[in-house]
């Protein structure tokens, strides 16, 4: 059973709140290994990781949310998180659902659960917790409008998502190493399943999704690992060879450096009743 938390409430320990105009702001901070109940908001948010790592589980899948990482949250999406050893510490803006309306008659934005990481969504948020912070008469209209600069760019960043100007090959071969993550697939195999140079795809892979190949593919691993941990029975080795890794000692070590925490202690923090 999930919990609805009204506008203004929140998981962790208060640092600091304010309401401003349409907009509930928190800072929070969460202690190692706390574990949310599954929840949902009343009303839509942004939520900024300052600082710490947390997993998150959301419509089914799984995210690591690490410093700098910025999430948007429509209203009544289910979700949990389970902090790591360092902990952490979150800055929440809240949207009101009737100043939400009014600025989608124009920018279609609360769609669906989406994560940033740096660039301009970083320097917003930023510039959003300073003003926060601040507490000056300026501070409503200035807050208003860079939620305003926020939402702008996070439609922008969907119309993106959604428009084809990313090469069909290189959709073609994400498509292909969601499809065989485990496999030990090279460069070369790759860029010869879609018709490219494999130099050509290394450069053009990273420019468009920020990683590398090879980080890609870790993220696909880690990411079906976490889901069986969390979801099923099977014995962690089994779990390692599935997701690709060459053996249970391998996959330990990976796990532990890209979550911050054992495979076992995943699964016995995350696995359900």
């Amino acid at each position: 059973m999930s919990v609805q938390l009204l506008p203004g409430k929140y998981y962790g320990k208060t640092l600091r709140n304010r309401r401003v105009a349409s907009f509930e702001l928190s800072e929070r901070v969460y202690s190692p290994g706390y574990q949310t109940p599954k929840h949902t908001h009343k009303q839509a948010l942004f939520c900024y990781v300052m600082q710490g790592h947390y997993t998150e589980s959301y419509g089914g899948k799984m995210r690591e949310c690490t410093s700098s990482t910025l999430l948007f949250h429509p209203p009544g999406e289910l979700h949990a998180e389970y902090f790591h050893e360092a902990g952490g510490r979150s800055f929440i803006v809240e949207i009101a659902p009737d100043w939400l309306a009014r600025v989608q008659e124009q920018m279609p934005v609360a769609e669906g659960s989406a994560d940033f990481h740096g660039s301009v969504f970083e320097l917003l948020a930023r510039k959003l917790y300073r003003e926060f912070m601040l507490e000056d008469c300026a501070s409503p209209l200035i807050i208003e409008g860079l939620m305003m600069e926020m939402l702008g760019e996070t439609m922008r960043w969907r119309a993106g998502q959604n428009a084809q100007t990313t090469p069909r090959w290189l959709h073609q071969a994400k498509d292909l190493l969601q499809a065989r993550f485990a496999e030990n697939l090279t460069l070369a195999e790759i860029a010869q399943n879609v018709g490219v140079h494999p130099v050509h795809l290394a450069q053009t892979f990273r420019k468009n999704y920020q990683c590398t190949v090879g980080d890609y593919v870790r993220k696909l691993r880690i990411e079906y690992a976490c889901q069986e941990l969390a979801t099923s029975a099977k014995p962690i080795v089994e779990i390692a060879l599935a997701a690709g890794f060459c053996d249970q000692s391998h996959f330990t070590r990976t796990f532990k450096r890209v979550v911050g925490t054992a495979p076992s202690q995943y699964r016995d923090t995350l696995r359900e009743d």
